[in-house]
């Protein structure tokens, strides 16, 4: 990232919020004298303190993520939910591009953002609860599938207000679902019904007459408030009118209770589907209307009815005709039953406005449940619902970083820009305060950041980085040269990513670094390679200089066998790779005399002369290896059945002991090591095939 587009050089822009103090337990008697700080594995400092007397290090964790959910989960999180956002960016460019405008929003795009809200939602649960018995307790009220979190409350309850426009008509009852699944994640911070119940639940094996138990009227009129009607139908069977050998002495109370229970049941719920829970469900306002109103007025028949004054057992009756106060939507009843203001704002919608639609007028109806539930401890996802509940993306926003972490922001957008164009224009507008870039790219680098610094996760932060306009590119590129290269997994894994993104000149540079690292830490044959993948001459030059300094003065059999294996590197055909190509064509020409050595045919001793010529006509043979190669050639030059060289070819050969002659007049020349009499010899052999070559001729 160019350090004049973001104030101090920083990865991502900095926020006015003030740092996050951390506590540190070092357990040093005396005063620290010295502190040194260093990076560790993932978002982790390695302290280091000196004192006086004693040293010790600490580990201190910078991320903020939620306690929740384990580091292995997180990880599995991560990975995921990769494929969905890139699926739905995918989706985005292409409608972008189809209707030629900068902003994909249309009718119909919510659709593509629900389907990608379920498939990362499907990621957030934990795991499995101990399955449940085979044979029901009749005695176990609350029932848990999967242990809830935080992180998925907070995915889902933006999901229902901002993407699933399918639910709007019924968004009260979307609420009443959703509390039931995660109000026991609320006793965290204060009392819950779901927390009462689970207290009285580990009571109840002890309880010998159930309905004398005030606890037992109090959570039936609290589980009923919230829409709970499974449990309140359950828990109303456990009442002793049930037993048989009660139900003679004890029929006119039972049957209260059980018309009680019926009515409970028969609930109207606008609703599109029941999903095998307890009331009777609605698709079309009119039928739920019509329904509401008969069911409200059999609840009222029932209230008033004689049989109450009859029954004997005062404390059944109170309880019950409680239920009914509850049904009936009375303001103070409810108030009683409910233990925090999301309770209370979700009895509401059920008993007092069962005909709202939509969130109109939601957000006054919730500062009013505060008021008459004011909490001295918040929980985050309550923060969040009256975030929502005030239509302020940027306060969502904020919510969601500051109580679940840069994850949930950096996905969690997309599904606040689904159903408003204002929304899409506000989160994506460049700020000039945010180093020109916009609050969607400011998150996805935040989070891009933290997958970069972990060794398990940093593979995947150039998704969220090519999704970043203005300077996603660049940290990708500076992401890539921070890999290392020593380990081939992970260096052919930056090659892959390079490819994908089409980032040529990145990994040339790359395989460059993988080369000159491999060669100096003595893998010849890997820097070689990587070298040439790079396809950088300059460098292999050099290689060759050091490579023919290290063969010595001579090129004698001896001394070039350490380096057949990487002249097999090479390849079996002729290419392009700098001063090694010499080496390469050698290997051939000593092939060649091999052969001849072995056997005496002609044809054989012609291929030798003609690799012989080719590496002296090549421009890439050192001058200090000509006297040498012709040395070996020796016996090829006194070919005895017929000259093997021609006039033309003689001649060259000789010009070339002539430019050797006035190269050894030069300071830097090195004498080849070889018998004192081979230049001679040589010449001799050159001139007598010269003769014989004029003759044939």
């Amino acid at each position: 990232m160019p350090s004049d587009t973001v104030g101090n050089g920083a990865l991502v822009p900095l926020t006015g919020d003030l740092p996050t103090v951390y506590p540190l337990h070092h357990g040093l008697a005396s005063s620290i004298c010295s502190l040194s700080i260093s990076w560790s594995r993932g978002n982790t400092l390695h302290l280091s303190l000196f004192s006086a007397t004693a040293a010790k290090v600490v580990e201190v964790k910078l991320t903020s993520e939620d306690p929740e959910i384990p580091d292995v989960h997180w990880r599995r999180i991560a990975y995921g939910s990769v494929a969905p956002f890139a699926l739905l960016q995918s989706r985005r460019s292409s409608i972008s591009a189809l209707l030629k405008t900068p902003s994909p929003y249309h009718s119909d795009w919510w659709e593509n953002v629900l389907q990608y809200s379920k498939e990362i939602g499907s990621l957030l649960g934990v795991s499995k609860l101990p399955p449940s018995p085979i044979i029901d307790d009749s005695k176990t009220i609350v029932k848990r599938d999967e242990e809830p979190t935080s992180l998925k409350a907070a995915w889902e309850l933006i999901e229902i207000f901002y993407v699933d426009k399918q639910s709007q008509s019924w968004l009260p009852e979307r609420l009443v679902d959703w509390l039931a699944d995660y109000d026991s994640l609320f006793t965290s911070t204060h009392e819950t019904i779901h927390g009462k119940l689970v207290d009285f639940q580990k009571e109840l094996i002890n309880i010998q007459v159930i309905e004398d138990d005030p606890r037992y009227w109090e959570l039936l009129s609290s589980a009923l408030s919230v829409g709970w009607l499974d449990i309140v139908v359950k828990m109303l069977r456990l009442h002793g009118s049930y037993q048989l050998d009660q139900l003679s002495n004890r029929e006119l109370e039972n049957g209260l209770v059980e018309t009680v229970a019926t009515l409970i049941s028969k609930m109207p719920r606008f609703h599109p589907e029941s999903v095998g829970k307890l009331g009777e469900c609605y698709k079309s306002k009119p039928d739920f209307i019509k329904s509401w109103e008969k069911w409200r007025s059999q609840i009222t028949k029932l209230d008033c009815s004689p049989f109450w004054i009859q029954c004997d057992n005062q404390q059944t009756v109170e309880g019950l005709r409680n239920l009914l106060q509850i049904m009936l939507g009375n303001t103070d009843s409810l108030c009683m039953a409910t233990c925090y203001w999301i309770e209370l704002y979700i009895s509401h919608f059920l008993y007092i406005r069962p005909f709202t639609m939509g969130i109109e007028s939601m957000c006054s109806l919730a500062q009013k449940c505060i008021q008459l539930k004011p909490q001295s401890n918040t929980h985050r996802l309550a923060g969040l619902m009256v975030g929502i509940l005030e239509e302020n993306t940027e306060v969502v926003l904020a919510e969601c970083s500051r109580e679940f972490g840069p994850w949930l922001v950096a996905h969690a957008i997309e599904l606040l820009t689904a159903g408003s164009e204002q929304a899409e224009v506000l989160l994506h507008e460049q700020r000039y305060n945010l180093g020109g870039i916009s609050i969607v790219e400011l998150h996805r680098l935040v989070y891009a950041q933290i997958l970069s610094s972990h060794a398990l996760t940093w593979q995947i932060a150039p998704i969220y980085l090519s999704s970043c306009v203005k300077q996603g590119m660049g940290l990708l590129e500076n992401l890539l040269y921070r890999q290392s290269i020593q380990h081939n997994n992970v260096l052919l894994k930056n090659i892959e990513i390079c490819r994908l993104y089409e980032l040529d000149h990145i990994s040339s540079n790359i395989m460059k670094i993988a080369g000159v690292y491999h060669w100096k830490h003595g893998h010849k044959g890997a820097g070689v390679f990587w070298l040439q993948q790079a396809q950088d001459s300059s460098c292999l030059d050099r290689i060759a200089q050091q490579l023919f300094d290290s063969v010595g003065k001579s090129i004698s059999d001896e001394s070039f066998k350490q380096w057949e294996g990487m002249i097999e590197l090479l390849g079996s055909e002729s290419k392009p790779a700098g001063g090694l190509e010499f080496l390469h064509k050698y290997r051939d020409f000593k092939k060649s005399l091999q052969k001849v050595s072995v056997g005496k045919s002609t044809e054989i001793a012609r291929q030798a002369v003609g690799s012989l010529m080719l590496l002296m006509k090549n421009p890439s043979t050192p001058q200090r290896f000509w006297l040498p190669l012709l040395y070996d050639s020796l016996k090829l030059l006194n070919w005895k059945d017929c000259p093997l060289l021609g006039v033309s070819e003689t001649n060259l050969l000789l010009n070339k002991l002539q430019d050797l002659s006035l190269a050894k007049l030069r300071p830097y020349y090195t004498e080849p090591s070889l018998p004192p009499d081979a230049l001679s010899s040589i010449r001799l052999a050159l001139a007598t095939n010269l003769g014989r070559a004029i003759l044939d001729e």
